[in-house]
Parts: structure tokens; C-alpha cells; sequence
């Protein structure tokens, strides 16, 4: 088995092996992976973190013995907290990385980082301003970057940086957690989902206080929330039916 892990701050996964094949996901800097297929040009690599699969380019990772893998699966994560940051090589040169990026394998790498540092769980309450950070990132499938991210990724990203994991597509993540009947049993920081008329669950944002969402679509934005789902407020129209409230995160559990 081949271990690799990315040492530049977003490296595409792709569906095929190929630069003008579907974006569907983002390696960012210091996610570690396992090679599960190599080409001349090309691996399919499995994520650590969410089990996602797809290729990247071979020139845009490092791979990893065996040890320093098993070290880098079993440490916590540390991710970078702001917008952008930079890690300073061995020669003295800044690489740029985005915010969630992990800083476990700077050792490693042998890289230097002196920036904001997230470790840890937070309390369910951080979710919204977490969120927040990625306010008008416009909309990018296949994106987790404030540069562009999507739906699904805007999730994962913000549970990330809070200390909970959540899957990479959004039919997966709306198999984790608990269903909820109705709007008004939710708390801040759960997440709605919504299908299209095929009943194919296609798009999911996280419940603000007093009936507000927070989701990726053109860009991250905040729209009004009720029982038949998203209402734009710009168009002043409902644009995304509303499937099922699911709870992650029990409020209780997060409190110190």
C-alpha cells in the first residue's frame, strides 16, 4: 500500500484521470490519503479523513512511508483558522493555504507555520460564526476553500473546524445524525436538506436562529427558512424544497 499526503494548499481530486474530467473534491494542504491505484500520471487516492475517493495529479503530493502515515491517521487535528495563512519551507519560500488546512505533518513536511491554529471541540454554538467565515465564497462544485466550495463542503468544512466529521457528499451526510420532525425541534448549527423532483437528495445548508439558513448557492449566503424549505430573498422565491432537518450534534453533549 501507497501513503501520500498533499503538500500544496488545493490540490483537485477528480472523477477521472484526467485535467478536463469533473472537479468533484479538493485535497488540501497536509489531508493525508491512501493510493489505492497509480498511473504513469495519475492516483486514485482514498481520503483518511472522509473515505473520499477520485485522482490527483502525481505531481501534486508527497508520499508517506508507512510510519509516518500511521502517525499523521492517529494524531489530532490541528487546522489553520484563518482565511488564508502560509507555511514557510526548508528554503525559506511561503506556500499559501486555506483555512482548514492540516497542520499535523509540519515536522514532516518540514515546514514552518506561525499562525492561528484550531484544535480541538468546540461548542455546537461556534457552527454559525464558523460559517460565517466563508460568507459570500462563491459557489464552486466540488470546492471546501473560501476561494470556492459547495454545498456539502461548506458543511464538512465548518463541522471540521469545530471538531466534528462529517462525509464529503451530501447524500452521505444526510445518513449521519438524527431526523427531526419538524423545524421548530431544531437548534442552530443543524443541518436541512433538500431534494430535487426526483426525490434525490441534492443540496443541504445549516439552520440559523430564527428560521435563517446559511448555504452555498451562487455564493454562501443567508436566506429565510420555513416548512416548504429555502426562500431567496433576493428573487423572493422559494428555491429549494425542504426533505428532512437532521441533528449532528446534541446541544447538550456539546456543553462544558
Amino acid at each position: 500500500m501507497t501513503y501520500g499526503i498533499a503538500n500544496l494548499s488545493i490540490v483537485p481530486l477528480r472523477i477521472e484521470p484526467s485535467d478536463t474530467t469533473e472537479l468533484v473534491s479538493q485535497v488540501l494542504y497536509g489531508e493525508i490519503f491512501k493510493v489505492t491505484e497509480r498511473r504513469k500520471k495519475w492516483s486514485k487516492v482514498r481520503l483518511t479523513y472522509d473515505q473520499f475517493e477520485g485522482w490527483i495529479d502525481n505531481n501534486q503530493y508527497r508520499e508517506l512511508s508507512e510510519s509516518e502515515y500511521s502517525f499523521l491517521a492517529e494524531c489530532p487535528q490541528k487546522l489553520s483558522g484563518d482565511l488564508i495563512e502560509f507555511v514557510q519551507d526548508s528554503n525559506h519560500q511561503l506556500l499559501t493555504i486555506p483555512l482548514g488546512s492540516s497542520l499535523t505533518a509540519l515536522n514532516i513536511l518540514e515546514h514552518a507555520f506561525d499562525g492561528n491554529c484550531i484544535e480541538g471541540i468546540h461548542p455546537k454554538s461556534k457552527l454559525i460564526e464558523t460559517a460565517f467565515l466563508y460568507r459570500n465564497s462563491p459557489y464552486l462544485y466540488g470546492g471546501k476553500t473560501p476561494f470556492g466550495i459547495d454545498a456539502p463542503g461548506l458543511t464538512q468544512m465548518v463541522y471540521k473546524l469545530n471538531g466534528y466529521n462529517l462525509y464529503r457528499g451530501v447524500e452521505q451526510q444526510a445518513k449521519q445524525g438524527e431526523a427531526l420532525s419538524f423545524i421548530e425541534e431544531s437548534e442552530a448549527g443543524d443541518l436541512a436538506f433538500f431534494d430535487n423532483n426526483e426525490g434525490q437528495i441534492v443540496h443541504v445548508g445549516i439552520i440559523m436562529p430564527d428560521n435563517y439558513i446559511i448555504h452555498a448557492h451562487g455564493k454562501v449566503r443567508v436566506d429565510r427558512l420555513d416548512h416548504s424549505g429555502i426562500y431567496n430573498t433576493d428573487v423572493k422565491m422559494h428555491t429549494h424544497k425542504l426533505r428532512v432537518i437532521k441533528k449532528i450534534i446534541s446541544l447538550v453533549s456539546t456543553k462544558s
